[in-house]
C-alpha cells in the first residue's frame, strides 16, 4: 500500500550528523573541565538539546549547570556544522527525490530546533518538504507522539496512512505512538525488532515500492 505522506526524521536518518553533534557535546564536555562516556551520548541520541543537556551535565557531573546555556552553546556550535559539514546517508538522497517524484507529500519531523533546521535545509531543498516540524514548536518532542501528529495533520493526512523513517529507538516510540507506520534504519543506536517496525540495514538502494510493501 503506498503511503499518503512519507514522515523523514533528520539527524542520522536523512543526514550522517551524529558525528557533528559529537564533535559539539566533546568540546562542551572539554570547556567544562570534563569529558562525557559513551553510553550517556548515546542515551542523548534523538532527544531534544534541553532533554539532552540534563542527561549531558547529570553525565559530567555538573547536574548544577544550566541546561539552556548549554543548549545555546551546542545550537551555535551546531549550526555553524550544519552550514559546512552535513553529510547524506547511503540511500537518503535518492528516496527522498523518489519519494518526491511520485508525488506523495513529506514532512521532515526532527527533534533539533528552527534555526539549525533552516541551516539544514539549504542542503536538504525547502522543496522537498510540504511541512516542517522542529523541536521547537511542539508541546513535547520526541519520544511523545506530538511532532509525528502535527506533521501529518499539516499535510491533511491520518497518521496510520502515513510511512516514517527514523534511526533512533526515541524517534521510532514516537512515530509509533503517533500510529504511523515506521521503517527503521539504525545508526548510532541499535534498534530492537517491534510490532509495527520494519527494520533495514540501510536505505541504499531502498525503493518507495519496496518499503510500501514491507510496511502493508
Amino acid at each position: 500500500m503506498t503511503p499518503a505522506a512519507v514522515l523523514f526524521d533528520m539527524d542520522g536518518t536523512l543526514f550522517d550528523s551524529e558525528p557533528l553533534w559529537d564533535i559539539a557535546i566533546e568540546e562542551l564536555a572539554h570547556l567544562y573541565g570534563a569529558q562525557v562516556s559513551a553510553e550517556v551520548r548515546l542515551n542523548m541520541v534523538g532527544r531534544s538539546v534541553d532533554e539532552s543537556m540534563v542527561l549531558f551535565h547529570d553525565g559530567i557531573g555538573q547536574p548544577w549547570r544550566d541546561a539552556a546555556a548549554s543548549s545555546a552553546w551546542i545550537y551555535d556550535r551546531v549550526t555553524g556544522l550544519f552550514a559546512t559539514d552535513l553529510v547524506w546517508r547511503p540511500g537518503a538522497q535518492e528516496l527522498l527525490h523518489e519519494v518526491r517524484a511520485a508525488g506523495l507529500p513529506t514532512a521532515l519531523v526532527t527533534s533539533t530546533n528552527r534555526r539549525a533546521v533552516e541551516v539544514a535545509l539549504d542542503t536538504l531543498g525547502r522543496h522537498n518538504f510540504d511541512a516542517v516540524v522542529c523541536g521547537d514548536e511542539v508541546a513535547f518532542t520526541k519520544p511523545h507522539p506530538d511532532p509525528y501528529l502535527r506533521a501529518a495533520k499539516l499535510l491533511n493526512v491520518e497518521p496510520a496512512d502515513c510511512l516514517a523513517v527514523e534511526d533512533s529507538p526515541t524517534g521510532v516510540a514516537s512515530a509509533l505512538a503517533a500510529g504511523t507506520r515506521v521503517i527503521g534504519v539504525p545508526n548510532a543506536v541499535t534498534l530492537k525488532p517491534m510490532t509495527g517496525l520494519t527494520l533495514l540495514p540501510t536505505l541504499a538502494g531502498a525503493t518507495l515500492a519496496a518499503l510500501s510493501a514491507a510496511t502493508a
